[in-house]
């Protein structure tokens, strides 16, 4: 668990990320000149993903599962890529930034279920793999959308490019994972 000022600091880092990319020429370096040092959790290498909405509308969600990058510099490169390189949406313009709310899921390793009861709709997100296949959904997507656990599966096979069902494949792989969940408050 971060602290409250970590996590003041983490939502800035995201937004001031964005700020800055989207001044820049498409064709200039995104990533900051040299990178942060980090103190505390922030640190600390984790994965995490960055969630944009536009009032209850989602505009772009992009993260990392794992890094061995300090969380900071993690918030800082996936807040990017969620306002820039979202294949779902277009690139956010610096206009649009201001009404923008942010959230950041920081992600606990992940665990690979033996059968699928272990799977708490509501506490665990959930990746699933097969084959080349990979799909993956935070933990509050199940919740925002009011689906049970079997509803959660299909819906991350979906998300993997797969049918409903290919959770239920012998050699499909799930794992579940917890997420500290940062958000900004509507105002």
């Amino acid at each position: 668990m971060l602290t409250p000022e970590e996590n003041r600091a983490l939502l800035g880092i995201a937004r001031e990320s964005i700020a800055l990319a989207l001044v820049r020429s498409r064709n200039a370096d995104r990533d900051r000149a040299g990178r942060r040092e980090y103190t505390g959790g922030l640190a600390e290498p984790s994965g995490a993903f960055v969630t944009i909405r536009m009032g209850e509308n989602l505009r772009g969600c992009i993260g990392y599962i794992e890094s061995t990058m300090p969380l900071g510099d993690v918030v800082s490169e996936v807040a990017v890529k969620a306002a820039t390189e979202d294949p779902r949406f277009m690139p956010m313009t610096q206009g649009e930034l201001a009404g923008a709310t942010l959230e950041i899921s920081i992600l606990s390793p992940l665990k690979q279920v033996t059968h699928v009861d272990e799977i708490e709709v509501g506490r665990h997100g959930l990746l699933l793999e097969l084959g080349r296949h990979r799909g993956l959904l935070l933990p509050q997507v199940a919740t925002e959308y009011g689906w049970d656990r079997e509803k959660f599966l299909e819906y991350t096979a979906r998300k993997a490019g797969l049918p409903p069902d290919a959770w239920k494949q012998p050699d499909a792989r799930i794992f579940t994972f917890c997420a500290e969940i940062i958000h900004e408050d509507a105002e």
